[in-house]
């Protein structure tokens, strides 16, 4: 039977919630979930509430996702892994969950929650399985707030039910020579009459295998450079694109990513989404607001890592003692959840941020580099702490270690992240 969408549970504070939500519990214990309290407001003199203070309804959908992941996910993620595929069960049931339109309004059929929402349940999903985390994540900060933001009624009405119930969305801008410099792609597309042929070709497109709906940038002027990079929206079986194969790749092996080849691809003007040139712009955007979705992938896998791993140290007995009572293992450990504490906080500062409506570029790609080394040092940590049996596949620690890897490299590198810091850095000490 289908679990009663997040969008009928999840009002405001005080609403009726659903009979079977209403008993929901974290489906295991980590650190993060036991130092949340429950506020919707700060008591009284208490300034600012704590970033770890979730409302009523954020607090619902943790728990919810946290016992769904355990339930609906846990026992596919073997094997997902290892036959490089997404199982069309935990597909159907992102969709049924409600998850995979988590801020689409509810007169489209989703959830028409929050970004920070979206935020904790990447989170969870990612603690369980980063590879279906990035399947929501894309969906969510990508594919839907464009669509949300900047398509027509028509394009709204048409994409948005579907993005929100059965349609996955691909979103196309690398190329095999642009990657950090995305501007400088060489996909064309050519006006004929009320039509566009896009012929080009992309790289790393994650969720093309299983997506309806491409969101593809193409430059529409080359005579105006970057300025005619256009937003396109190209169906799934529309003729001339090809998706090839899937990359064979070290870790988040369920996520599909494939190269798409355009040839003599035909859309209609009316498939541009929001306005002929401004594609950069909305790449650029959209990119910032990615890096905190990111943020929370690495967190979530991070801290997933964390709870298995510190569990057996508590259990293994070596020389007469727990692992854990051995003060060197003591202070690893508390390092780490040092770490892991502070990338959390800084993804929840970037997503309260960008929520508000405040400037949150530099927080969002410190959020993301901190959060990709943090949890890079912490699956390599975990696997040391549970020995040889943390180097098998017995246990999911060296699934999580090779995932992370991809942190420090996609939606910008941490390279990328360390410049776009420093440049806002520069501009804030020039006066």
């Amino acid at each position: 039977m289908m679990a009663a969408p997040f969008s009928r549970i999840f009002g405001k504070v005080g609403r009726q919630l659903s009979k079977p939500w209403v008993s929901c519990q974290a489906a295991g214990r980590s650190i993060s979930s036991r130092t949340v309290e429950v506020e919707q407001t700060a008591p009284a003199g208490s300034g600012f509430p704590p970033l770890q203070t979730f409302s009523e309804e954020e607090t619902m959908m943790r728990d919810a996702v946290k016992k769904y992941a355990q339930e609906r996910i846990a026992p596919f993620v073997s094997k997902m892994d290892e036959n490089s595929s997404m199982d069309d069960e935990v597909i159907s049931s992102l969709f049924e969950q409600g998850l995979m339109g988590i801020e689409i309004g509810t007169e489209y059929g989703g959830t028409g929650s929050t970004f920070f929402s979206s935020i904790l349940v990447i989170e969870e999903l990612a603690k369980v399985d980063p590879s279906v985390a990035v399947l929501c994540d894309i969906q969510n900060t990508l594919i839907n707030t464009l669509m949300s933001k900047l398509g027509t009624e028509e394009q709204k009405e048409k994409y948005l039910p579907r993005l929100a119930t059965d349609m996955i969305g691909s979103f196309c801008l690398s190329e095999a020579g642009s990657g950090s410099d995305a501007f400088s792609l060489k996909t064309k597309a050519e006006k004929q009459n009320d039509y566009y042929i896009i012929n080009g070709s992309k790289m790393w497109i994650s969720n093309a295998e299983n997506a309806g709906v491409f969101l593809v940038m193409a430059n529409a002027d080359t005579s105006a450079g970057y300025r005619g990079i256009t937003c396109f929206l190209v169906d799934r079986g529309t003729e001339g694109l090809q998706i090839g194969k899937k990359e064979n790749k070290l870790g988040l092996r369920a996520s599909s990513t494939c190269t798409l080849s355009f040839d003599n691809v035909k859309v209609h003007e009316k498939n541009i989404l929001g306005k002929l040139g401004q594609g950069y712009k909305y790449a650029i955007g959209m990119l910032n607001e990615g890096r905190i979705g990111i943020a929370a992938q690495m967190l979530g896998l991070a801290q997933g890592c964390f709870d298995h791993a510190v569990p057996y140290t508590r259990q293994r007995v070596q020389f007469g003692k727990r692992i854990f009572d051995f003060q060197g293992m003591q202070h690893q450990i508390a390092n780490v959840a040092t770490q892991l504490e502070a990338a959390r906080l800084l993804t929840y500062n970037a997503a309260r941020l960008k929520e508000a409506g405040r400037p949150f570029i530099k927080e969002a790609c410190m959020a993301k580099y901190y959060a990709a080394e943090v949890a890079t040092v912490t699956t390599s940590k975990c696997i040391e702490w549970m020995g040889g049996v943390g180097f098998t596949k017995d246990y999911p620690i060296e699934k999580f270690y090779r995932d992370c890897k991809i942190g420090t490299i996609y939606e910008g590198t941490s390279n990328i992240q360390l410049s776009t810091i420093a440049k806002f850095l520069d501009q804030e000490y020039d006066s």
